[in-house]
Parts: structure tokens; C-alpha cells; sequence
């Protein structure tokens, strides 16, 4: 009878607990429950996030394209890491159309060697911001905003904070379907909120209550993302592009005007504000940004951009805003314009596009 070693090219050894004698684990018992990565075949590199690179694919059984994320286990020694087991058990739960589905979790040769089945996007937004000819329209701008705030709500109402949005980890279908992505940071809370480490959200998105050292966290910190996200389709470009937290706290002043104790109850006690020597700037310049703006446009930005979380918008507050109602109005998502595939015509080396953007992630 043949040995399960001597039919496996690639055997797997693993060592007892009970009596540290040595075994090889039967090959059809080596992946458990997951297939095999070889069953799909890789068809070009998409992407390389903070936790793992990601690649398109296609699923040699269903023939469906995929996108394959290999997580990251360069310095692990002790198993998945946190990040990952944290991404794999939110989205096994999440369910929504605005939120990226993940299908199934396949593993490779190795045990260190681990992937993510997620349903395929064809673009992410940093992307087509950098590729696209002409700038979205505000109708277009109002169809995005309008999904993320949806798939935001949801994920708020079940209690999980984000953590990490950006432009580029907003995925768009073909569709014109916006689906929120990469959850490597984000967390489930509830209360009493628990304190959890303010260095998260890159740092051009990165709420204030953060930059000056919170140490709890609520659903306001993913709402002045979705502000900085909106002021960057409406603008073209990003709105607080800072280099360093120190630059980064003062592009927020001069925007916004210097905080205080009576619109930020709690702000002089926030543990870093005296590493910050803030400029004295009375004025909001939010209308002097975008003089072309209607008032409901620029009321949900303020709302956005309240310094007091607490009184910062939320998700369900934004979906009700008059900007939403007014014209001109939200387009349909699958009359969103339609844009060539063109990061799956690069050559792999060639997909950090976004070197700008990538140099001001937050470290984890």
C-alpha cells in the first residue's frame, strides 16, 4: 500500500503535541475545507496593499474572474496575521451591495500560504482619478458619495468602524457599482468604547480627534474620510495632501480655522495638543474651496468637517441631505461612464501608479 508521502510531491509534515513524533498530513486532508489556489489561474497583478498583493483570476471551476489577495506572512511567526483574521471574520458577516464580497479563503503549497477570494472589481477610484480624460461630474460625484454612504451605514450599524478610507480602497464594477474595500484595519466597537491605536486611516483622510491622539474611536472618524473623499471627486484633486502629521494638522486649521474649547469641548485635553503649535486662523475657507458649490453642498461638507465628532455627521444624517435631492441629481449607478480596463494591461512591475499616495500611508 502505498505511503500518502510517497504519492505527495510537495508533502506537508506537521509534529504531535501529545508525543512530538513527526507525521504527514494525507493529502486529501491538507486544505481541510478551502481548494486550492491551483485551481486558479492568475492572469495579471491589480494591486499591492498594505496587507497582501492582489491579483485578477480566474476560477477554473465556475470560469468567474476573481480577484485573489495573498496575504502578506513576510514576518510572521506565529500564524495569520491579526489584520487577516480580522478582514476574513468582518467579511464572511458583511453582506451589502456597496461592500466587496469575499467569496472564499483558498490556501496555497505552503501553510504560510494564504488567499482571499473576493468578487472583481474592474477599477478602484484612485486609479481612474489619476487615468480618466475629464473629471467626474457632480451628478457622478453625488452616485458615488450616495454608495458609499450607504455600504458606510451598514457597516456603522452593525458596529464596525472602517478605519482606512480612501479613494483608492473604493472599488467601482463595471456597472458603476461602488464597493468599499480592504479591511485589514478596520474594527468592530461597542460600548464602553474600548481604546484602540489612533495611528489608522491614511494620513490625508485622517480625522483631527486622531491626529491629536483620542484615545477611543467612533463611527465620526470614517466621516471625515467620506468629507476628504467628497471634497476630492468635487475638487479633482485631494483636498489636505499632508507630508507629516504636523503639515497634516496645520492644511486642517487653515482650511477649517483654529479649534477651540467652545466649538471642540474636551480639545485642550486631548493628549498631543501641546506637540502642535496651531497658527491662529479664525475663518472657515471651506466656501472660499469651492465657491461654485450650492449651500446644501457646502452644509454637508461642514457637517462633515465639524472638529466635534460628536456632532459630525453620520452616515443615515448624510443619505438624508437636500444636496442629494437637489439638481443636479444623482445618476443612476449603471449610467455611470464606462472606462478601459487599463490596469489589466499593465506589466506587473508597472501597478504602483499611485507612488504619491502610497507614500503617506499611515504606519500600522
Amino acid at each position: 500500500m502505498e505511503n500518502a508521502a510517497d504519492t505527495d510531491p510537495d508533502p506537508i509534515k506537521l509534529k504531535s503535541i501529545k508525543n512530538n513524533r513527526t507525521f504527514t498530513v494525507p493529502q486529501k486532508h491538507r486544505f481541510g475545507n478551502c481548494r486550492s489556489v491551483k485551481e486558479f489561474e492568475k492572469l495579471n497583478r491589480i494591486g499591492e496593499g498594505t496587507y497582501g498583493i492582489v491579483y485578477r483570476a480566474r476560477d477554473t471551476r465556475s470560469d468567474d474572474i476573481v480577484a485573489l489577495k495573498k496575504v502578506r506572512m513576510d514576518k510572521e511567526k506565529d500564524g495569520i496575521p491579526i489584520s487577516s483574521l480580522r478582514e476574513i471574520t468582518l467579511l464572511l458577516k458583511l453582506r451589502h451591495p456597496n461592500i466587496v464580497e469575499l467569496k472564499e479563503v483558498v490556501v496555497g503549497s505552503h501553510l504560510e500560504s494564504l488567499f482571499l477570494v473576493m468578487s472583481y472589481c474592474e477599477q478602484d477610484l484612485a486609479s481612474l482619478l489619476e487615468n480618466m480624460p475629464t473629471p467626474f461630474s457632480e451628478a457622478q460625484v453625488k452616485c458615488i458619495a450616495l454608495q458609499l454612504l450607504r455600504g458606510l451605514d451598514y457597516l456603522h450599524l452593525n458596529f464596525i468602524l472602517h478605519r482606512d478610507l480612501k479613494v483608492s480602497n473604493l472599488l467601482m464594477t463595471d456597472k458603476g457599482c461602488v464597493k468599499i474595500a480592504d479591511f485589514g484595519l478596520a474594527r468592530c466597537y461597542g460600548i464602553p468604547l474600548q481604546p484602540m491605536t489612533p495611528r489608522v486611516v491614511t494620513l490625508w483622510y485622517r480625522a483631527p480627534e486622531l491626529l491629536l491622539g483620542t484615545k477611543t474611536q467612533t463611527t465620526a472618524l470614517d466621516m471625515w474620510a467620506v468629507g476628504c473623499i467628497l471634497a476630492e471627486l468635487l475638487a479633482h484633486k485631494p483636498l489636505l495632501p499632508g507630508g507629516s502629521e504636523i503639515q497634516q494638522v496645520d492644511l486642517i486649521v487653515q482650511l477649517l480655522g483654529t479649534p477651540n474649547e467652545n466649538i471642540w469641548p474636551g480639545f485642550t485635553r486631548l493628549p498631543l495638543v501641546g506637540q502642535y503649535s496651531l497658527r491662529k486662523q479664525p475663518y472657515n475657507n471651506l466656501k472660499n474651496k469651492f465657491t461654485w458649490l450650492s449651500d446644501a453642498g457646502l452644509r454637508l461638507l461642514n457637517l462633515l468637517f465639524m472638529y466635534n465628532p460628536l456632532r459630525r455627521a453620520t452616515a443615515k444624517d448624510c443619505l438624508e441631505s437636500s444636496y442629494f435631492k437637489e439638481k443636479p441629481l444623482p445618476c443612476e449607478a449603471d449610467l455611470m461612464p464606462t472606462f478601459p480596463h487599463h490596469r489589466n494591461k499593465r506589466a506587473a512591475p508597472a501597478v504602483e501608479s499611485q507612488s504619491k499616495r502610497n507614500k503617506v500611508l499611515a504606519s500600522r
